[in-house]
């Protein structure tokens, strides 16, 4: 059956540690490029999407957080107790995102060309997905060293390796949470058990994509931005 996923978990927990002095006073997801803060940003692909139900978890300046993401409509799941990575985090949201496949998205990225949740909605198919993860090229991705984090194969379905990046979006089968004892955890250990049944897949994110983790990567994505409004 391919079930198709309604709601989305937004990721803005973080400390942001990396964006220094920029992060002092303000939770990294309300830093701002190109003159909006970086949560709007992905606020931005959801909304074009029409997901309406949008939770988002808090942990670092949390107040901050659900001040400006409450009267826009999303939900809120609280950490401020302790933080419990994408994993933890993930799972003591599924009460409010619901039963069935869900998008989760990062909020310290930016993107131009195709609207990447329509993207992962076009090409699921939980008959023969776990998870789908977009994905660039090293060529694509500003601000993000390394040579990636998955091998693709013809059909799709991804191994550990290098060759394409993971952009922090994705559509993620849920039920394999409730198996991992651990209450803090990260879902790369999700996506090994289901590389282990070749149940995990990647898309190719067609247009520019910018890790903004670090201060220098501010420039890099108003740079991308001005050149796909052109």
């Amino acid at each position: 059956m391919r079930d198709t996923p309604r709601s989305l978990m937004l990721f803005a927990a973080g400390f942001g540690t990396r964006m220094g002095a920029l992060t002092q006073d303000r939770p990294k997801p309300l830093v701002e490029v190109a003159g909006k803060p970086l949560v709007d940003h992905a606020l931005a692909l959801v909304h074009e999407a029409g997901i309406a139900k949008v939770v988002a978890n808090v942990h670092y300046r949390a107040d901050q957080m659900e001040a400006y993401l409450a009267p826009r409509g999303v939900e809120i799941s609280d950490e401020r107790a302790e933080i419990l990575e994408t994993g933890g985090g993930l799972r003591k949201a599924l009460p409010q995102l619901g039963t069935g496949p869900v998008f989760t998205l990062n909020t310290d990225a930016v993107w131009t060309g195709d609207n990447v949740i329509t993207t992962l909605q076009a090409a699921w198919d939980g008959e023969r997905m776990d998870a789908l993860v977009a994905l660039v090229s090293p060529e694509q991705a500003l601000g993000h060293p390394g040579a990636g984090d998955f091998a693709m194969a013809p059909d799709g379905s991804l191994t550990r390796g290098t060759g394409y990046i993971y952009t922090g979006a994705q559509i993620l089968v849920t039920d394999g949470l409730a198996e991992i004892a651990e209450d803090h955890f990260s879902l790369n250990r999700l996506w090994d058990q289901m590389i282990a049944r070749g149940r995990l897949y990647g898309v190719v994110h067609r247009g520019g994509w910018c890790d903004v983790g670090r201060p220098n990567s501010i420039s890099l994505a108003e740079g991308m931005l001005e050149g796909a409004a052109r």
